[in-house]
């Protein structure tokens, strides 16, 4: 999906996509700025961001159902999920709202006048609690009188379930009952925000490194607030410090590695101050992956999205909560995670993901092989000014998590050398796949910044993340192949 007549397209060829064709970058900016002649070509998007069309015909069979004239309506997975964006839009926007079961399963629908319908959809981006395409296509499949799935999707649903924690509770080693799952990896982040934020009311948290963006976003909208320590400072640590002895935390968050800087702060320094101040201490591992580094030797908790490497397919959306459970925290942890954890990963979610993540270590462990390779020729070549990459870039900090045989991670960016036109030019004749997210059995590349952080280039640029930051996401294929297609795309700029 590299050709510009590829716009709009599922990224992989599929109903439930969750990448979508971006193939050039002045197609980034359309998408940004939402010009018709970008936004009308497209089939689908990332979920959060991008309403799947079963979910929006979903929307419009609630509202025919519950909305008056000038109302609109936003279904989610769960009466709470339902509440807490109700709670959300009183609180950010001073707009009343109500909500209506919606009849099958437990699907409840947010009803608000028409033209606030996109303060509900800025809760379901930011709080990741959707319903997901699969779930809207068989809710809107069930016979009217149908309130429930049928009992064999039900059955091979659980199992699925179950099978899926205890695949992650032997990779991390912990036991399956600190394993929770969620319907995305921003839910999960999310609900570990509502229960420490419920441990330590009014209390801010900390955000170390640059993170994915939405990542900064739960801590900023749904708490009192954030100290961000994003640029990679060798002073971190004692920056944390002065701020922990002065004011109490509701929670550290970091990455291992950072996306898209790929960087590790110095986790045990980190740890030990966290613990000495009885703040919990959140690693989201989606990046490195469970098969690469273990978040637990530091982390009372650990955050991944499932629809990344754990599926690698793209077409599943899933989330994780892990809990460390030889954390001094872990009695409260636990306690709170069961409260919040609605089992909001979809039954028929679940077993498409089971199934994904059967060789889910084997890619992996080859991905890492394949884009060493990527980096070493990256890193030689003429055009490229900097390559961020864990093997070296903070390879001190990400070796002391890294597992024994484990790799540094199938994710890169580079910055080239030249303005934003040589990074537009490399990037339109790149032939790979081009569009959002990571951790695909397929290579992905786009310009991260522009995709993430449009609405506030130059507050990422004042942390280090440039405009012209091309993200790569190494795939499956042979590395030479790749290799050569890189080559071709540097060759015109």
């Amino acid at each position: 999906m590299s050709r510009p007549q590829d716009l709009g397209g599922p990224i992989p060829d599929s109903h439930h996509a969750v990448s979508v064709a971006l193939p050039l970058w002045q197609h980034v900016i359309g998408y940004e700025e939402q010009d018709p002649q970008v936004i009308e070509q497209l089939q689908c998007g990332y979920p959060r961001f991008f309403l799947h069309p079963d979910v929006v015909k979903l929307n419009a069979l609630a509202a025919t159902r519950f909305a008056k004239q000038d109302e609109g309506c936003v279904v989610f997975p769960s009466p709470a999920a339902a509440q807490r964006c109700m709670l959300y839009i009183k609180k950010r926007f001073d707009v009343s709202s109500r909500s209506q079961s919606f009849g099958w399963e437990q699907l409840t629908a947010v009803i608000l006048a028409a033209d606030q319908q996109s303060s509900a959809l800025k809760f379901w981006r930011f709080g990741g609690e959707i319903v997901s395409s699969r779930m809207a296509a068989s809710a809107l499949a069930a016979n009217s009188d149908a309130s429930q799935v049928c009992p064999s999707i039900a059955k091979q649903g659980t199992a699925a379930k179950l099978i899926i924690r205890q695949r992650l509770a032997e990779l991390s080693g912990q036991p399956i009952e600190d394993v929770f799952l969620f319907s995305c990896g921003m839910s999960a982040i999310f609900a570990v925000q509502r229960v420490a934020s419920s441990r330590f009311p009014g209390r801010k948290s900390a955000q170390l490194e640059f993170p994915y963006v939405d990542a900064l976003k739960v801590q900023e909208e749904f708490g009192p607030g954030v100290h961000e320590y994003l640029g990679g400072s060798k002073n971190l640590t004692e920056e944390l410090r002065r701020r922990l002895e002065t004011e109490p935390l509701s929670a550290v968050y970091t990455e291992v590695p950072s996306n898209p800087l790929l960087r590790t702060a110095d986790l045990a320094a980190v740890a030990e101050l966290t613990r000495s101040h009885r703040v919990p201490l959140i690693i989201d591992d989606t990046v490195g992956s469970v098969v690469n580094v273990d978040a637990f030797l530091f982390a009372d908790v650990v955050t991944t999205s499932l629809t990344k490497y754990f599926s690698g397919v793209g077409d599943v959306m899933g989330g994780a909560v892990i809990l460390n459970h030889r954390s001094a925290s872990a009695d409260y942890l636990r306690q709170g995670l069961k409260k919040e954890s609605g089992d909001d990963l979809w039954l028929e979610d679940a077993i498409v993901l089971e199934k994904n993540s059967r060789d889910f270590v084997q890619r992996v462990l080859q991905i890492n092989r394949t884009t060493e390779q990527v980096v070493d020729y990256l890193a030689a070549h003429p055009l490229v000014a900097e390559v961020c990459y864990p093997r070296d870039h903070f390879r001190t900090e990400f070796d002391a998590i890294r597992r024994e045989g484990g790799g540094f991670g199938g994710m890169l960016s580079i910055l080239l050398k030249g303005s934003e036109q040589s990074a537009a030019k490399f990037y339109d004749a790149l032939q790979i796949s081009k569009g959002p997210s990571l951790g695909a059995n397929y290579s992905l590349a786009c310009p991260y910044t522009l995709l993430a952080h449009y609405d506030e280039l130059p507050w990422a640029e004042s942390w280090g993340v440039q405009r012209e930051l091309i993200r790569i996401s190494v795939g499956l294929e042979n590395a030479d192949e790749l290799i050569r297609r890189l080559q071709d795309a540097f060759d015109a700029v």
